[in-house]
Order: C-alpha cells, then structure tokens, then sequence
C-alpha cells in the first residue's frame, strides 16, 4: 500500500532514510531529520511531500518529491528528490508503485514533468529508471 507519510511514521521514516543516505554516503544532523519531517507531513509546505509503502505494520519504501516552478513551463514541475525500497524487497515492484504514485500525484496537480537524479553507477535503480522514465543528456554540477 501506498500512502502519504503521517506524524507516527517518524521512526521508521528514520531507518528508511538513514539507509537511503548511506548508500550516497551522506550523513546528516539529526536536526535536519526533525526538520525534513516536519516539513513533509506539515500542510505549512505544500511543495515538499513524502509517500511511503506499508506492508502490514511495517515501512517498505519512501519517496520525497518537491513541487516547484520552472521558467520553461506554465505549470510547476516535481523533482524526485529521494527514493529508497528497503533492500531485502527489491525487485517486488516497490520502488515503481512509489514513483507511480508520484506520477499520480503530478498529473493531479496538473504539473505532469517529473524528473530525478541518480548516480551512474546505481545500476539497479536505473534498470527500472530505464523502464518508466527518459535517460537524458543533463550533467549536474554544484556550487
């Protein structure tokens, strides 16, 4: 089951996360956590939203997506910020009911482009990435 992140998943949200941001070797206040969460379940912050998968009692999965304008477009666009399937359920179809979801949400909203980063080597994610989205061209860079 697919759902909208509530104010009692805070401890699972927590593992789920940790071990998302593990995998891009990131490290984070736990600051940051209290604040990421009150802003995803917060009405206070629209653009910043979380669904999560549920399996009985337990979290499988999470996916944050942000809303936000775009100077080519009308409408505003959602970036995929973060996705993360519990790694013993991989390949049971978690990761694309979450990003479906996501996609559900968009076309509601009217904000139908949805786009996401990955890194090169995330090989099994960018085996489904390859399957629901387009690959494109773009090079990310930071300041």
């Amino acid at each position: 089951m697919i759902r909208p992140l509530t104010s009692q998943d805070y401890s699972q949200w927590h593992i789920l996360w940790s071990k998302y941001l593990d995998f891009y070797e990131t490290k984070l206040e736990d600051s940051i956590f209290e604040t990421t969460f009150k802003k995803l379940i917060s009405k206070d912050h629209p653009n910043q939203n979380a669904l999560v998968s549920q399996d009985k009692d337990a979290l499988t999965g999470l996916v944050h997506f942000i809303l936000h304008p775009h100077n080519w477009k009308s409408e505003d666009v959602v970036y995929l910020q973060d996705l993360y399937t519990d790694e013993p359920l991989r390949g049971n179809g978690i990761g694309r009911a979450l990003i479906e979801a996501v996609y559900k949400v968009a076309d509601e909203n009217g904000t139908p482009n949805v786009y996401w980063l990955t890194q090169d080597h995330n090989r099994n994610a960018r085996h489904l990435y390859d399957r629901i989205g387009t690959l494109t061209p773009f090079i990310k860079y930071n300041r």
